[in-house]
């Protein structure tokens, strides 16, 4: 192979390299976008604690729709993702909370009484 051949090749292949990096590169700027449109999805919702479970880290919350998990209003069992929480509430609060699905189960991952 001449010096003008793998000249060529070498160019073509630096080319490539350099589209499939931009290609990269616009893929993590699309998850991170949907990433945060997923945290936007994921705000607070109402709720009303109906019952505090401290020996299986659970609260049965009364609560809206949540968007995030295309779940309509009802009253369910939650995990906590912080036991502490059980700490900040008892029967009969209104709250705001996020629930996600975590390792497979619905956990309240953030929780504000309120006022």
């Amino acid at each position: 192979m001449n010096i003008l051949s793998k000249f060529s090749l070498a160019a073509a292949l630096a080319i490539s390299l350099a589209s499939l990096a931009q290609a990269n590169d616009a893929h993590h700027a699309a998850n991170a976008a949907a990433v945060s449109a997923e945290s936007a999805d994921a705000a607070l919702t109402e709720g009303e604690v109906k019952k505090v479970n401290k020996d299986t880290g659970k609260l049965t919350i009364k609560h809206g729709e949540l968007k995030n998990l295309g779940m309509p209003a009802m009253t369910m069992v939650f995990r906590v993702k912080d036991p502490a929480m059980l700490d900040q509430v008892k029967a009969g609060d209104k709250i705001n909370f996020v629930a996600d699905k975590v390792e497979g189960q619905f956990t309240v991952t953030q929780l504000e009484v309120q006022k």
